[in-house]
């Protein structure tokens, strides 16, 4: 390995590092003690985390949570916010329990032990089923009607009112207020289709279409004008023939601040050819990683404690984006159990920090100690492998 560092020379500045707090990883950290739950919650959001000995020059610590709008896969159940048929102006919409007892307390616990305002990154797997082409959370559905038209408008205001409850929660305060505080910065545009879990169809077209006519004019003229929208929300290889259908399009690309990219099927695609030439087209538009995790593909599946292959697979895909413009990597859940879950759909797969509740312990896998070599920092660097 040579590394050079070469301080006069700048890159993209960093945006932060983080992981999800999805239901299985909010279920897993709270089926610890209440010292157990604290300490690792510390080894993640306080600078006296990520066993201190070791990092202590580095205060290394996450600043960016992705946070599930209502189900996705790991979930125990299937629901979302706004399950009342026909509910147009949205009148029944409302957080679910999984987000008032578990994900939000854990959020402000977290932010408690931060010394940074931490960045919530919010994604929807999928609309609610009445407003679907196929009446169902799951599989190949898209949203019903034309962009424009009443199911499209009403998908524009859920993420609105999301972030409306979120900033009106009893639990939650503004970061420009308090500066402890925190808010939905980010919205990433999910653009699944044809999974046996949570999953909205999208083409590239009818994103771009969606985002000009709906998302994009509600957000701006909401109270939270200033929230980024990040499009594909996928796979890399999908770039960069994504971003330019929904970037040259001059009304679409006026709303959309970055592309959210996930760490699945990156040894199909050189980053020159998918990160880096979307850069090159579009260097205004910022790059940001928003899933990844081991053990997701079928001959690898599942939790494989103390791996140190998996954790350089994650070091080696951090260092190749940040040297093709990404400026953050979020990891997929901060918590499982030693099975790999909960999942309803049993998509069963690895994180960082495995709980194993029945003897109130958890473990920092290889690949946790592999995501604290990366600091939020402006430091660049290039680096030859």
């Amino acid at each position: 390995l040579r590394l050079t560092i070469l301080p006069y020379q700048k890159y993209q500045r960093i945006k932060g590092f983080g992981g999800a707090m999805t239901d299985a990883a909010a279920i897993n950290i709270l089926s610890l003690s209440a010292g157990a739950q604290e300490q690792l919650l510390r080894q993640y959001f306080s600078k006296d985390g990520k066993d201190y000995r070791l990092f202590k020059e580095t205060n290394f610590i996450y600043s960016v949570v992705r946070v599930p709008m209502a189900s996705c896969d790991f979930s125990t159940r299937l629901y979302t916010y706004a399950d009342t048929p026909g509910d147009y102006d949205l009148k029944n919409f409302t957080l679910a329990q999984e987000d008032m007892n578990m994900k939000i307390p854990l959020l402000l616990r977290a932010q408690a032990l931060s010394p940074y305002p931490l960045s919530l990154l919010g994604s929807a797997w999928s609309a609610p089923a009445w407003m679907k082409t196929n009446g169902a959370l799951t599989g190949k559905g898209s949203l019903k009607g034309q962009p424009g038209g009443k199911e499209h408008k009403t998908w524009a205001q859920y993420y609105i009112r999301t972030h409306d409850k979120l900033q009106v929660s009893d639990f939650i305060c503004d970061n420009i207020q308090h500066p402890r505080g925190f808010k939905m910065l980010k919205v990433t545009l999910v653009s699944l289709c044809g999974r046996s879990f949570q999953a909205l169809g999208f083409t590239p077209e009818e994103q771009r279409d969606w985002v000009a006519v709906d998302l994009g004019p509600a957000l701006q003229s909401s109270s939270h004008p200033h929230t980024h929208i990040l499009i594909l929300d996928d796979s890399r290889l999908l770039l960069p023939h994504w971003a330019k259908v929904v970037l040259s399009d001059v009304h679409a690309a006026r709303y959309i601040h970055g592309v959210a990219v996930h760490f699945y099927m990156d040894d199909l695609v050189p980053a020159e050819t998918s990160l880096g030439a979307t850069h090159q087209l579009y260097p205004e538009y910022y790059l940001f990683g928003t899933e990844a995790c081991a053990g997701w593909g079928p001959l690898d599946r599942g939790v494989k404690l103390g791996s140190w292959d998996r954790a350089e697979k994650y070091a080696h895909d951090i260092i190749e984006d940040l040297n093709h413009y990404v400026v953050g990597w979020t990891d997929w859940n901060l918590a499982l159990d030693p099975t790999g879950g909960p999942n309803w759909v049993k998509n069963f797969v690895d994180s960082p920090v495995i709980v194993d509740a029945k003897r109130d312990v958890f473990y920092k896998q290889p690949s946790f100690y592999g995501m604290a070599h990366f600091r939020l920092s402006h430091v660049c660097f290039t680096c030859s492998l």
